[in-house]
């Protein structure tokens, strides 16, 4: 069934298909913009639902989203009003100030996971830095640590700024940026054996231990689940030492795994954890939040001049509200496990092209063999010729993150797009 079939039927509203609105030269958005993405050759105009459409007018199915962000999918009716309401009220003031709509959310979010405090940014990057800096305060006034290390895994992603990609396990991120932040240490993902190692040698030197920084899921790393047994033990760890357990949720959080956080399939609880991504909806917002115990922040220790705004504050509340609300973490489920079996299906046809299928709810991966030619950028661009958007995970992970909205109809359609896209290269 193509998206033309749907829009026929009257599953998809094809009145929403207009004619492109604007023309859009590559050549001059290459001129004026810095090259920091090796961008596909798309410009995407206007959305709506799990659609978008370019500037040439053809329709794609999204699943990108954003790259995992557009958890409502595009121009849904509960942001629309809620952004129109609030642009139109108060959109910015500065945290000087108290700001209803950001103690709200922070309601929300403590209400609604193991955290008792929120400080609010704008990205995931700016989460995680935040949630390094309060661990090595924590680190230096309650451990009396004074060389701290934080713990990070292999082929981990935790974002662009210098603190951040230095946790980052992967060096291709690091390459040219070097001197990086001192304080961090890379140990293998669900390798309980080499965590332990590296604390043991690093607190027989001058540097202890101060915190453990994970994802429950590495999404950049691959779409890797982690593995209940390995973060029970790295819990117990971090208890019997007395260190803190921070979890960088800012992909695989706010629904995307089928439950609100990661860390629920894991059976354990961090300290601190990030949110970014699919919190604001498509709006930039990051939240860093912790336990009572380790909030060691006072005035003046960090701040964000963006984060919690009116705007973005209210925009991520109706996103929390609206996945109650519609009951999304029942569809992501649902459509995760219809997701993988049609996956799985068409990587037991193609073996010869396709090692694994793994993720969660709406994160999920189709690895490709190690010795096939074929990469993940191949089947991305092999999709967008089939109308649907795919995003990759490294260069042999295809990664498929839609919106949490998404249909049953829309996943049959992306199935069948993939189907092709592999036949054609068997």
């Amino acid at each position: 069934m193509s998206i033309q079939t749907l829009a026929e039927q009257g599953k998809i509203d094809s009145q929403s298909s207009a004619v492109p609105s604007s023309t859009f030269e590559q050549d001059s958005f290459n001129q004026y913009v810095m090259s920091t993405y090796a961008r596909f050759p798309l410009a995407l105009e206007r959305g709506q639902g799990c659609r978008v459409w370019d500037t040439e007018g053809r329709e794609y199915l999204d699943f990108v989203a954003g790259i995992a962000t557009c958890t409502l999918g595009h121009a849904h009716p509960a942001l629309v009003e809620t952004i129109t309401r609030q642009i139109q009220k108060l959109h910015h003031v500065s945290n000087l100030y108290y700001i209803p709509e950001q103690g709200e959310l922070a309601k929300w979010l403590v209400q609604h996971s193991c955290a008792d405090r929120a400080f609010f940014c704008n990205s995931g990057a700016e989460a995680n830095e935040a949630a390094i800096k309060l661990a090595r305060k924590y680190a230096h006034t309650v451990l009396e640590i004074d060389k701290p290390i934080i713990l990070t895994a292999n082929a981990s992603f935790h974002g662009r700024t210098l603190a951040t990609v230095t946790a980052t396990g992967q060096p291709k991120y690091q390459k040219n940026f070097e001197p990086l932040v001192p304080g961090f240490q890379h140990v293998p993902y669900n390798d309980i054996g080499a965590l332990e190692a590296a604390i043991g040698e690093l607190d027989e030197g001058d540097y202890r231990v101060a915190a453990i920084l994970l994802e429950p899921l590495q999404g950049e790393g691959g779409v890797r689940p982690g593995e209940i047994a390995y973060f029970e033990k790295v819990r117990q760890i971090c208890n019997d030492i007395g260190i803190l357990l921070i979890f960088d949720e800012v992909q695989v959080g706010m629904g995307r795994s089928g439950k609100l956080w990661g860390y629920e399939h894991l059976g354990v609880e961090p300290d601190i954890f990030t949110s970014a991504k699919g919190l604001g909806g498509g709006i930039p917002m990051g939240a860093m939040m912790s336990k009572s115990f380790c909030d060691v922040f006072q005035p003046g220790d960090h701040a964000s001049t963006f984060g919690g705004n009116p705007f973005a504050s209210a925009v991520a509340l109706t996103v929390c509200q609206t996945l109650e609300r519609e009951n999304l973490l029942q569809n992501v489920e649902a459509r995760g496990e219809q997701l993988r079996v049609g996956l799985q299906a068409i990587a037991t046809k193609y073996s010869h092209q396709i090692a694994e299928v793994r993720g969660w709810g709406l994160i999920n991966g189709m690895e490709l063999q190690a010795d096939t030619q074929i990469t993940a950028a191949d089947v991305v661009n092999a999709a967008m010729d089939e109308g649907l958007l795919l995003v990759p995970a490294g260069p042999k992970v295809v990664r498929f993150v839609p919106p949490l909205i998404v249909t049953e109809a829309e996943v049959d359609v992306a199935l069948q797009a993939v189907e092709k896209v592999m036949k054609v290269r068997s």
